[in-house]
């Protein structure tokens, strides 16, 4: 940030002018505001793969919910066109958008290592496509997360392959993991699709140890495609995350997706929900005030 003095004042004509000129600029200058909308993800709401997640979230106070997709054996659950017209009836009843859904079944099969996987990311792209729905977060986790450079470089040629029919359907492809911001866009420029983004989680990134704040200002808005908010154990703003600074962050690089909650509940969802959201409703309220 640029600090005029007193001292700047004193001089020349010239730079007087100049620093005067810089005091107008600095004075006339807008914060950005925050473009992002606030969501919450069904299995944090107790209930995964469940309708009833619409209403709660509704009842809750937030703009959305994100969704399972579930974990089948011959199909992906929500592939039924019956499932998804339930979705779809509910999420007009009630008034609240599924924005995104998570393809859990990534636990199971490994993306970078098991043939089933691609077969599920091909799966849930026309799932997406029917329900109105823009990401799909692909997670990569435990015994399934990317280790090596070899990993990676699989995961980009395998979701390159797939790319193609994301685009086609108007659907983005978010890749969530443990790796660093700068490994994701290794991933997502591999692909050479605008329709393979990183999926940012500000927990996950903070427990690896990266500065989340300088990933978040590094990637930019243009390749983040959803984030997911938390600092479990803790409540937010209550662990070692400072989330003035996130959103910050988010507003600065004009983020303008979604961010879902995925934050624990150890004394009851509702409370523990509405305390969160509270929480974050008030960063955004005092940045839109600034």
């Amino acid at each position: 940030m640029l600090t005029i003095t007193r001292r700047d004042f004193i001089g020349t004509g010239v730079r007087a002018s100049v620093a005067l000129a810089t005091t107008d600029l600095l004075a006339s200058a807008k914060v950005a505001g925050v473009k992002f909308k606030v969501g919450v993800t069904d299995w944090n709401l107790g209930q995964e793969g469940k309708i009833e997640s619409i209403a709660l979230a509704k009842k809750l106070g937030f703009d959305g919910v994100q969704i399972s997709i579930g974990k089948g054996t011959d199909k992906l659950p929500l592939s039924d066109p019956l499932l998804q017209n339930a979705y779809l009836d509910e999420m007009k009843r009630v008034g609240l958008k599924v924005e995104s859904l998570c393809l859990e079944i990534l636990h199971r099969n490994c993306l970078k290592s098991d043939p089933l996987g691609q077969r599920w990311v091909a799966d849930s792209i026309p799932i997406a496509k029917a329900m109105g729905v823009r990401v799909v977060l692909l997670p990569f986790f435990n015994k399934c997360a990317l280790t090596s450079g070899a990993e990676m470089d699989r995961v980009g040629d395998i979701l390159k392959g797939v790319a193609p029919a994301a685009e086609k359907a108007g659907v983005i492809l978010g890749i969530e993991d443990t790796i660093s911001a700068r490994d994701n866009v290794r991933i997502v420029e591999r692909t050479k699709s605008p329709a393979v983004l990183t999926y940012y989680d500000v927990g996950n990134s903070a427990h690896g140890g990266f500065d989340v704040v300088e990933e978040i200002r590094w990637l930019g808005g243009e390749r983040i495609c959803e984030v997911h908010l938390k600092d479990n154990p803790h409540y937010l703003g209550e662990g070692k995350i400072d989330f003035k600074q996130v959103v910050d962050a988010l507003a600065d690089v004009g983020f303008a997706g979604w961010a879902q909650l995925e934050t624990d509940c150890p004394t009851g969802v509702e409370a523990d929900m509405r305390r969160n959201l509270n929480f974050i409703r008030g960063l955004i309220a005092a940045r839109n005030a600034a």
